[in-house]
């Protein structure tokens, strides 16, 4: 009985993942679409795209507090964590060929302490993260 049990259980592990999945994916589309798209490739330059952008961002600490601090992603109404999902997921449905090989989930608590600062001139701290990337 017990191994029934743990069979069946084992078996609804990837349902749950897809099921988890698909919440942070509708979190996603409610709360970043608007602008970023469902595609995540937005209206450049005015709406910078999401997609195959975002890796260099996550090489620095600097650049991680950017991606939670712009004024969308940190005005969010979504909660941290479920915050750190979808920059999480964001970063690995349409980053994934650019995220370096140490890639570090965001966590609750570090976008709940960087959600703490707002940020001046997104434009002009993005453009100065892109160029130290280059050098």
């Amino acid at each position: 009985m017990r191994l029934a049990l743990l069979l069946i259980a084992l078996q609804a592990i990837p349902v749950l993942a897809a099921a988890d999945e698909d919440k942070v994916r509708n979190n996603y589309l409610l709360a970043c679409r608007g602008c970023h798209l469902a595609d995540g490739s937005g209206v450049p330059p005015a709406v910078p795209s999401l997609r195959n952008t975002l890796g260099r961002f996550v090489e620095s600490d600097e650049g991680r507090s950017y991606l939670v601090r712009v004024p969308g992603v940190l005005q969010s109404r979504l909660n941290d964590r479920q915050l750190a999902e979808v920059i999480n997921w964001v970063l690995t449905e349409f980053n994934a060929e650019t995220l370096p090989a140490d890639f570090r989930r965001f966590t609750e608590s570090e976008v709940a302490e960087w959600r703490k600062d707002i940020l001046a001139d997104p434009g002009r701290m993005r453009d100065r993260l892109l160029t130290d990337s280059l050098q």
